[in-house]
């Protein structure tokens, strides 16, 4: 089969498409997928950049997301079977392979099926954007109809996730952005207000629409200098979630003054460390949210596609940084 294999850390061009031996079925429980699309998320630029997190492992096949069709089932398989369409966040950080090849072995309790109303690409786009923005708002936090959230960077990956899960729980939403198409684009998917934050001092307009107090929770996509300078705009005894770690020269003054609880979100985790319980209930986000998706209550914004031979130029272009949504290999 072809695969998108990375030879060594370093720039895109270290992303050669190659021909690999097919998967096998490696247990009982085990589904032989088709993978028709790919999503793509700043981490896996990230690791081909610095290195996968088990670098004695190389080459390997990058990408997290997958979504396709179940061609081979293992004995024991109850939940799918041969023909189904799923999705799904697994491999693609160094220890298994990913998802930028043409079939991959997924163990069946960490597929769920792919909602109806989406394509191949949008269900491949949402696993890890998805779970990550749902853990933040709900398992890291806990999020409540009468809280007011305020989302970095809205119209990213994770973030127009985020804004419509937090609209549909009943929140008001505010999120950030750098131009008056992404405020366009976010109040589309519920946003209650844009901040243009290269226009205005986004703590002093938060305060201003919160008489005073802050937001309840702030989520921030963005990291640097982004992580400290929100503390000021929450409300005392609030929440901040972030996905980066702080700076190391991060002031946590005002964060301490405020009482502020700090949570980090890395969907990773379970991954990383073979946590089966957490993954199974990442499954389930992807599963509960099938109802979001089918329902028209939350949706997937592609901005481009790319052929599986393009994902180099792909990779370039997620490392710009002014993705609005998320970017997706086709294996056809």
């Amino acid at each position: 089969m072809k695969a998108i294999v990375m030879t060594a850390p370093g720039a895109p061009d270290v992303l050669q498409l190659r021909e690999v031996p097919m998967p096998t079925l490696h247990s009982d429980s085990a589904l032989l997928v088709r993978i028709k699309a790919a999503g793509l998320n700043p981490l896996d630029a990230k690791l081909r950049k610095r290195g996968t997190y088990f670098p004695d492992r190389m080459p390997t096949i990058l990408g997290c997301d997958g979504a396709g069709i179940v061609e081979a089932t293992g004995k024991s398989v109850r939940r799918f079977k041969t023909g189904d369409a799923v999705y799904f966040c697994h491999g693609g950080i160094g220890d298994q392979p990913g998802n930028y090849a043409q079939y991959t072995v997924i163990d069946e309790q960490f597929a769920a099926p792919k909602p109806t109303t989406l394509s191949f690409s949008e269900a491949a786009a949402a696993p890890l954007a998805l779970i990550t923005a749902w853990e933040a708002l709900f398992d890291r936090t806990a999020l409540t109809p009468t809280d007011r959230v305020l989302i970095h960077a809205g119209a990213g990956g994770v973030g127009h996730i985020a804004v419509q899960l937090a609209k549909h729980h009943g929140a008001t939403v505010y999120t950030t952005v750098s131009s008056e198409e992404k405020a366009s684009f976010v109040r589309q998917l519920g946003a209650d207000c844009a901040l243009l934050y290269r226009q205005e001092d986004i703590v002093a307009r938060l305060k201003a629409e919160t008489q005073g107090l802050g937001v309840d929770i702030a989520f921030d996509t963005v990291g640097g200098n982004t992580f400290a300078a929100t503390f000021p705009a929450v409300k005392i005894y609030g929440d901040v979630v972030t996905l980066l770690e702080p700076p190391a020269d991060c002031n946590w003054k005002e964060a301490r003054l405020r009482n502020l609880r700090i949570s980090f979100e890395l969907m990773l985790a379970p991954m990383l460390y073979n946590l089966a319980p957490a993954q199974r209930h990442q499954t389930d986000i992807l599963a509960r949210s099938i109802a979001l998706f089918d329902e028209g209550a939350l949706r997937i914004h592609v901005a481009q596609e790319f052929a599986l031979a393009e994902a180099a130029k792909a990779h370039a272009l997620i490392e710009s940084g002014s993705v609005q949504g998320k970017i997706v290999l086709r294996m056809d």
